[in-house]
């Protein structure tokens, strides 16, 4: 039996295992320190959900108290820019949320596919991987998840494996846009690529990856499509989903607007930089927050509320606070000796070696620690391989598809996942094992990062700047 004992146990084991490593590779004592701070804050976030704000906020705190961190680092490493952007687009999606835009949307195409479930779902998958791309993973997987309850329950099948493939389209399509998931935002912000960047490098790459794992997902899921084929052949009624949204016309003609001026603006923001000489990027934010401000006027007397409760604060204060103490890795050396180190792994095999490295450590942490937290790691980490004279556009590619369809082998890969999850207990009580989603997860996972990387290698020569010997 579980003691209350263990876990802090296990979290001391793991600390003093990586000092004892960190001292083995002749870190100082302020390197040990900030990893095991680090580390610490990690495991916390892990093993205590619910507290990992605070283990985040104590990090930061004895960082500061230790004299590893001061105020304008902690400024500089929090990553205001992004948590900027986040709040606009979470203000823009909470409005299209409450003005039911989503749920219309599925809900209409989920009426015309009728009772063809390779078709529905098919399209559903597609849904999910278009709806992540442009607004993000979490509100897709939150509108789609209800569709996918309203289905199984109405042909009382198992909802498992339907959620399973819904929430594998969902991080595939995630990977298409910068505002598909926060290490996209990330990403982009920090690389200097655009919007018009993503549809080219990754966009592509996305859309194979989907057309791969539909019909794998069939595959595996071959006898629950044939049970969902046979119980609608028997129900023998067309759905309905339709008269279950509470939605009216001119609300879904205001948020029609919203939504097409917001993705059009996000689109070409890069070309109205450069024609307004404004330094890149400066319109990616400017555009979620402009749309943002009209969503709260459209708001009127409840924009107060609304903004507080559309907005994930939580959220958004941890991401502050991990970027914080990642930049305090950085600050001390920590990040410039792990990079160091896989350079000097990879000598043999080149550059390239070094890709397939970054790859398999962003892909490992990942499946086991959460993408958001693998890629603020590594952020800083490719930062000091470029000051090694690395190549490193294609790295950065690579650390998108590592985080988002690695994100796919286990219940914590991504957050899309948790939510998901935490949506199949509170509407059934049912619980999905570990290993009932990392087998299928593994499969679909192992198979789409083989893929996006077969394609970004055969896009070596066209990328911009890329060096002969690479």
């Amino acid at each position: 039996m579980k003691t209350p004992f263990k876990t802090p146990f296990i979290i001391v084991c793991i600390l003093a295992a990586v000092a004892a490593w960190c001292a083995h590779l002749q870190f100082d004592t302020k390197q040990i320190i900030s990893t095991s701070i680090f580390l610490l804050i990690i495991c916390g976030t892990l093993f205590y959900w619910r507290f990992r704000l605070a283990f985040a906020f104590s990090g930061i705190a004895v960082l500061l108290g230790a004299g590893l961190l001061d105020i304008p680092h902690v400024i500089e490493f929090a990553g205001l820019d992004i948590i900027l952007f986040l709040v606009g687009m979470m203000t823009i999606v909470g409005f299209l949320e409450e003005s039911h835009f989503f749920e219309y949307l599925v809900a209409k195409v989920v009426d015309n596919v009728g009772e063809r479930p390779y078709l529905l779902m098919t399209v559903l998958m597609v849904m999910s991987s278009i709806f992540a791309a442009l607004v993000d993973e979490v509100t897709s997987i939150l509108f789609m998840m209800s569709t996918i309850f309203h289905i199984t329950k109405r042909y009382k099948v198992n909802p498992i494996p339907f959620i399973l493939m819904v929430v594998f389209a969902t991080n595939i399509g995630s990977s298409a846009t910068a505002v598909g998931n926060p290490i996209g935002v990330m990403i982009a912000l920090r690389a200097q690529l655009s919007f018009l960047d993503f549809l080219r490098w990754a966009s592509p790459v996305s859309l194979v990856c989907l057309m791969i794992t539909i019909p794998v997902c069939f595959f595996l899921f071959n006898k629950e499509m044939g049970e969902l084929k046979e119980k609608m052949r028997k129900r023998g009624n067309e759905p309905h989903e339709l008269r279950h949204v509470a939605y009216t016309k001119s609300g879904i003609q205001v948020c029609w607007a919203l939504f097409g001026a917001t993705v059009v603006c996000l689109v070409m923001h890069h070309p109205i930089e450069h024609l307004l000489h404004l330094e890149k990027n400066t319109l990616l934010i400017g555009t979620a927050l402009f749309f943002a401000s009209i969503a709260i006027v459209m708001k009127a007397g409840e924009a107060r509320d609304f903004f507080m409760r559309r907005v994930d604060w939580w959220t958004l204060t941890f991401f502050m606070a991990l970027f914080a103490s990642v930049g305090t890795l950085k600050y001390v050396g920590v990040t410039e000796r792990i990079a160091e180190m896989m350079i000097a792994t990879s000598q043999s095999g080149g550059h390239t070696m070094l890709l397939n490295i970054f790859t398999a450590a962003i892909c490992l942490l990942t499946g086991f620690m959460d993408n958001v937290l693998a890629v603020a790691t590594f952020i800083p980490i490719l930062s000091d391989i470029e000051k090694a004279g690395v190549y490193i556009f294609p790295f950065w590619w690579a650390m998108l598809f590592g985080g988002t369809m690695y994100g796919n082998l286990t219940v914590i890969g991504s957050t899309a996942n948790i939510v998901a999850m935490g949506m199949l207990e509170k509407e059934s009580n049912e619980h999905i094992t570990f290993m009932r989603w990392l087998k299928p997860g593994f499969v679909v996972a192992t198979l789409t990062i083989v893929v996006a990387m077969a394609i970004l290698y055969m896009q070596f020569p066209l990328m911009p700047g890329h060096p002969e010997h690479f």
